[in-house]
């Protein structure tokens, strides 16, 4: 989900394959400023290891990106907060710039936000590609498991001979 984008859904289109990280035909504007909130949930464990951002060139690259980690449905309210890690950005045409995560911070995330906060003078902000680099392991969720403890045995449930009454006769 992204926040403060111009055209619906746009958002999810920065988030693409590799080989199609230089397409532009595909890209997020932001609406009414260079504000842009994208909130990322995870099907599983993510440990974050880098992020590549393609901006739009001609002032409209994010110059400001600031991560949150495990914080879902943040909003433009919720951004004053201390961010999990802040990075200065720098244009990047190519997606040859990897800014790398503290990764012992952002180990076990279950949802990402990214916040671009201002870019490099334009009216707008254009990203054309987000790459997120790291190790994805499947979210194991376990249901409840009801037990029953006892605080006295009961003697129904713990068979014995010592109770049999049988006879035995000695010769």
């Amino acid at each position: 989900m992204c926040l403060n984008e111009a055209v619906d859904s746009s958002g999810k289109l920065v988030f693409k394959p590799w080989d199609e990280r230089l397409d532009r035909e595909k890209f997020v504007d932001s609406d009414v400023d260079e504000e842009l909130l994208f909130n990322i949930p995870f099907t599983g464990h993510i440990k974050l290891k880098g992020i590549i951002v393609i901006g739009g060139g001609e002032g409209m690259d994010p110059s400001k990106m600031k991560l949150y980690k495990n914080r879902p449905s943040m909003t433009f309210d919720d951004v004053s907060t201390e961010p999990d890690q802040e990075f200065d950005l720098n244009p990047d045409p190519d997606g040859q710039l990897e800014y790398p995560t503290k990764v012992a911070r952002f180990n076990q995330v279950e949802h990402l936000t990214i916040f671009f906060s201002t870019n490099f003078g334009a009216e707008n902000t254009r990203i054309h590609y987000i790459g997120l680099r790291g190790e994805f392991t499947e979210m194991r969720r376990h249901g409840v498991t009801i037990c029953n403890y006892e605080a006295q045995a009961n003697p129904m449930d713990h068979k014995s001979n010592l109770l049999n009454k049988m006879g035995h006769v000695i010769q």
